[in-house]
């Protein structure tokens, strides 16, 4: 699914309603914003709303209030994932023709169960850059009709991405532009997918998986420059491996730091004393959310 990439540099801010914003979030979105204006170029806002059981309208009017009450200003429409379903469909079945997914119905159980007794026999557990054991693989390989009978087992299962076989597929090394800001330049960061596993692409209960959409959406959306957080830094191996499956525009990225909190760990939206309603409700305006966000990226 070949897309071409604009003239015009865009970037993206792009919130899940499943929780309010904090300073996090602000300062993501003002970095974006920003830079957008500063270089003539575009400022979109995408809301990831693919998890239906957590994202909830009235979180997204709180998270449209916030941005416009921080002087924000972004195009319209805003996209919403849960109104392009089809598209990520559509780029699973691309994989899938390519036979470089397969589904998987080991459960969270039966994978703790799996690794625990691997490490019991005194072998280490390979883990992704999150910390998390790297899935066993066990229905990978299987023939279609094992495959089918996964299908219609009526057990939930995910499409995974068999990540040997998409590497080998990929071809040649990979790699991403990591831009700094005030001057720092930019550099060639080489790509490690495999470090993730075979990584969930689709769920029976979701229709993609994070990976997926956002690779999908970037490229539809002609987003040039993906400015975020460094949590999400070791994750651009995979949408680099994806991109270069489907086709998809290269961007270039940067990764910002990251606010944290007094317990020295990433702000999560439950920490509703770093929220941006609870600035607003104390009196601080958009000057002051800028002041205590921004500094040297």
């Amino acid at each position: 699914m070949p897309i071409s990439r604009p003239e015009q540099p865009v970037f993206r801010f792009a919130p899940s309603p499943n929780g309010f914003l904090h300073l996090g979030h602000a300062l993501s979105a003002i970095i974006n914003h920003d830079i957008a204006a500063a270089s003539g170029g575009r400022f979109l806002l995408r809301i990831e709303d693919i998890d239906r059981t957590r994202c909830r309208p009235e979180l997204e009017a709180a998270i449209l209030d916030d941005l416009a009450w921080l002087e924000l200003e972004w195009e319209e429409p805003v996209r919403r994932q849960s109104d392009h379903l089809d598209l990520y469909a559509s780029a699973l079945e691309h994989l899938k023709a390519m036979r470089l997914v397969y589904p998987s119905a080991m459960t969270r159980g039966e994978i703790r169960a799996a690794v625990a007794a691997s490490e019991a026999k005194g072998s280490a557990w390979p883990r992704d850059p999150d910390g998390t054991p790297l899935y066993p693989g066990r229905e990978r390989g299987f023939r279609p009709d094992d495959q089918a009978a996964i299908l219609a087992s009526g057990r939930p299962y995910a499409w995974r991405l068999d990540m040997e076989e998409a590497v080998k597929r990929a071809g040649g090394s990979l790699s991403w532009q990591e831009k700094g800001f005030r001057g720092s330049g930019e550099y060639s960061q080489i790509a490690d997918p495999a470090a993730w596993g075979d990584v969930v692409l689709s769920r029976s209960d979701a229709p993609s998986s994070y990976h997926l959409s956002v690779v999908v959406d970037d490229a539809v959306q002609g987003v040039t420059h993906i400015v975020r957080g460094r949590d999400l830094y070791h994750a651009t191996s995979v949408h680099r491996l994806l991109q270069r499956l489907l086709e998809l525009p290269e961007p270039v990225y940067h990764h910002h730091r990251l606010i944290l909190g007094p317990d020295g760990r990433k702000l999560s939206k439950s920490n509703r004393d770093t929220g941006i309603a609870a600035f607003r409700a104390a009196g601080h305006g958009p000057a002051d959310i800028r002041a205590m966000v921004l500094g040297e990226q």
